[in-house]
C-alpha cells in the first residue's frame, strides 16, 4: 500500500525547466534551422524546376514535362558533347528556358551539309533512327568555329526545333546555360528518372 503511494506520489511531481533543458531545447531548434537552410541551399542549387516549352526534344521530353536543373556542377565542370542544357538565349530573362542538346564545344566547327551534322569536317556519330535528317541548316549552312565558351545546341526532334541554327539563338555561351537537366519527371509527376545525357 505504502509503494504505491510512494509509484503515485513519483508521478506526480512537475518537471523543472532546468539550464539542462534549456540547452535541449536550443539544441534542437538549431538543428532544426540548419536542416531548413540546408535544405533550401539544395533546392536553390540543384532542384530547379524547369518546364519544357514545345515538342524540340522528342521523343526523350514532352511539352509541359517538368525537369531538375542541376545549377551547381554546371558551373565548376563544363557541360559536354551529349549534354542536354537548359538556357535563356542571349541571356534574356523575359524568354522562357530553352532545354536542347550540345552537339559541339569550344574548339570545334561546326556545319551541316545536306541535312547532317559535321564536326570538324567530319560527319557526327550520331543514331539516324533517333535523328533525322535536318531539313534547315540555317546558319551552319556555313562552317562555324567556336569560340571558349560556346557551344552548338541542337533538339533532339531536329525538324520542329529552334536551335543554334537559328539566327535569334545562335550560339550559346557559357554566361547563358542556367545549368544541366539532370532528371526529368513523368507528366503525372509519380515518377522521376535520369535524363540521358549522352547519345
Amino acid at each position: 500500500m505504502r509503494s504505491r503511494k510512494n509509484y503515485l506520489t513519483f508521478n506526480q511531481k512537475k518537471k523543472r525547466i532546468t539550464p539542462k533543458l534549456i540547452r535541449e531545447i536550443f539544441s534542437w531548434l538549431s538543428i532544426t534551422i540548419a536542416a531548413v537552410f540546408i535544405a533550401g541551399a539544395l533546392v536553390f542549387f540543384f532542384g530547379m524546376q524547369v518546364m519544357v516549352i514545345g515538342d524540340s526534344m522528342e521523343p526523350l521530353l514532352s511539352n509541359g514535362q517538368k525537369v531538375l536543373v542541376d545549377r551547381a556542377l554546371a558551373k565548376i565542370i563544363s557541360p559536354k558533347t551529349g549534354d542536354v542544357v537548359v538556357f535563356l538565349p542571349n541571356g534574356n530573362t523575359n524568354s522562357h528556358y530553352y532545354v536542347k542538346r550540345i552537339v559541339a564545344k569550344a574548339g570545334d566547327t561546326v556545319q551541316i551539309i545536306d541535312g547532317a551534322l559535321y564536326i570538324n569536317d567530319e560527319a557526327a556519330d550520331e543514331d539516324d533512327d533517333y535523328f533525322d535528317k535536318m531539313e534547315d541548316a540555317g546558319i551552319a549552312s556555313n562552317p562555324i568555329k567556336l569560340k571558349s565558351g560556346e557551344y552548338f545546341v541542337l533538339g533532339d526532334n531536329r525538324n520542329s526545333s529552334e536551335d543554334s541554327r537559328s539566327a535569334n539563338i545562335g550560339i550559346v555561351s557559357d554566361s547563358m546555360i542556367v545549368g544541366k537537366a539532370w532528371f526529368k519527371f513523368a507528366h503525372e509527376e509519380a515518377h522521376f528518372g535520369p535524363i540521358l545525357n549522352n547519345y
